[in-house]
């Protein structure tokens, strides 16, 4: 069955369109969708994972889901904070390729040796498939208490791969070896629940395409604008329907990307100011601490009562793939106001599921459980449509609208340069070449005799400049 006809942006592409068709489920074939839907557990607080078995025989490991970054990795040592570990040398399909690889997060790393072996999906790709492999040996702030995941799928393109772009990503692989279109889709269902709970929550990861029975309504696609992570174009953000009023390449400082591995929604300082000052004018309490806002604290209101309604609706507008149209996404408050801690009998303690990042805007989380969000790498696109599991007593915690005029915004809101860390590499080898040649011709010009030297005149000028290079990791 394939899915419904399209019409414009909004909806999947039309039959045929290469590479981007996206079949509906076909029991006997590779791609089976509906028996993806639901093979993923987990919750906001400490991610979603998907079930994999690797090796041979196979080795069962939890696996988070993670679309800011790019490399496969399993905890290849015990470890305090994981409950299981895959031991290469029980497998006798492992090859070790004997490269050693770190990988640095936002929060946390790890180092590891890179290898290749091959995994199933229970809830998957029918098949086996040879894959790189990272087994981490040493890790930090990385395995956290309380996860019950073992290790981290990263979906993001091969730029963002260690050592470097040259390692083949797992779903290049896939897409390389089943022969599948080269998207995958994400459902995360934990809107309004607690973000520390059971750990079933719920989600589905379908590779290869979509599945019409995870989204209602139309899809939006905004385009993706440059292919490291998932960095897309945002316009403006509302609270509680009004505009923050502030220039747009603001929301894009330095980039702004689409990222299952965080937890939370992540805004520029700027942003993120402006953000709070207009929920606390906006919504119905007098006074509140600051530490709720920094996530030092928690708030907390008679389990009989639901604070949500005390707070406004955030909207985020994103650049449809017509450039002069827009659209924007919008979480009520029962996605980033989130129930963490019950105390005693009559308390539940909820946490602010946005915070301050110094360096990009991050959709992570507390946003993407409101939606069921299309990877559509073949046409370098992220599709939103509303997710039915996003819903809080019954009742839709998000919302999609459009399409809105974009004549009030800057043709671009993304800043054209764009340091990638393999361009960051480059120039910072250039930078040492070139101080070394300095340092040689500094060294000549001591050995020759004063007599050869140059004497300077008082309008003689010597500059000296020197340049900084960012290293920037997810």
């Amino acid at each position: 069955v394939l899915l419904r006809p399209a019409s414009g942006s909004r909806q999947q592409d039309a039959p045929g369109a290469a590479d981007g068709l996206a079949l509906a489920s076909d029991p006997g074939g590779t791609l089976n969708f509906l028996a993806m839907v639901e093979n993923l557990q987990g919750d906001s607080g400490r991610g979603y994972y998907l079930e994999m078995l690797i090796g041979t025989p196979p080795q069962a490991l939890n696996i988070l889901v993670d679309t800011g970054s790019s490399n496969f990795a399993v905890a290849g040592v015990p470890d305090p904070d994981v409950t299981s570990y895959f031991n290469p040398e029980l497998s006798s399909t492992y090859r070790s390729q004997g490269l050693e690889v770190t990988v640095k997060y936002s929060q946390g790393s790890w180092t590891g040796v890179l290898g290749t072996d091959v995994i199933t999906m229970p809830k998957g790709l029918s098949g086996s498939y040879t894959i790189n492999i990272a087994t981490i040996l040493e890790s930090e702030n990385f395995f956290l208490p309380g996860v019950k995941w073992h290790g981290i799928l990263g979906l993001a393109y091969d730029a963002l791969a260690k050592p470097s772009s040259s390692v083949e990503t797992f779903f290049d692989s896939l897409v390389r070896q089943a022969k599948i279109p080269n998207i995958f889709s994400l459902q995360m269902c934990g809107a309004g629940l607690p973000v520390s709970g059971s750990g079933t929550n719920g989600g589905s990861l379908v590779l290869g395409g979509i599945e019409p029975s995870l989204y209602t309504g139309d899809i939006w696609y905004t385009p993706i604008k440059e292919e490291w992570y998932y960095q897309v174009e945002i316009l403006k953000l509302e609270v509680g329907g009004q505009n923050l009023e502030l220039d747009c390449r603001e929301y894009n400082a330095d980039k702004a990307i689409v990222d299952s591995g965080t937890t939370l929604l992540r805004l520029p300082e700027k942003v993120f100011s402006a953000v709070v000052q207009a929920i606390a004018r906006t919504s119905l309490i007098q006074e509140f601490s600051s530490g709720f806002w920094t996530g030092s604290q928690l708030a907390c209101w008679d389990r009989a009562e639901k604070p949500w309604s005390l707070f406004p609706k955030l909207s985020i507008y994103l650049r449809d793939e017509n450039s002069s149209r827009s659209f924007r996404i919008s979480i009520l408050p029962q996605l980033y106001i989130q129930p963490i801690l019950v105390i005693g009998d009559n308390l539940q303690c909820y946490r602010f599921g946005i915070s301050s990042s110094t360096n990009a805007l991050v959709i992570g989380a507390t946003v993407m459980e409101g939606f069921y969000v299309i990877f559509d790498r073949a046409q370098r696109r992220v599709g939103f449509a509303v997710s039915p599991c996003a819903e809080a007593d019954g009742s839709p915690v998000s919302e999609i609208e459009g399409p809105f005029t974009t004549a009030d915004v800057a043709s671009n809101c993304v800043s054209s340069v764009s340091f990638h860390e393999p361009v960051l590499w480059i120039a910072s080898y250039a930078l040492m070449s070139l101080c070394g040649i300095i340092l040689l011709v500094l060294i000549v010009l001591l050995l020759i005799p004063p007599r050869c030297q140059h004497r300077y005149t008082d309008n003689d000028v010597v500059n000296d400049e020197s340049s900084l290079v960012r290293h920037r990791w997810k």
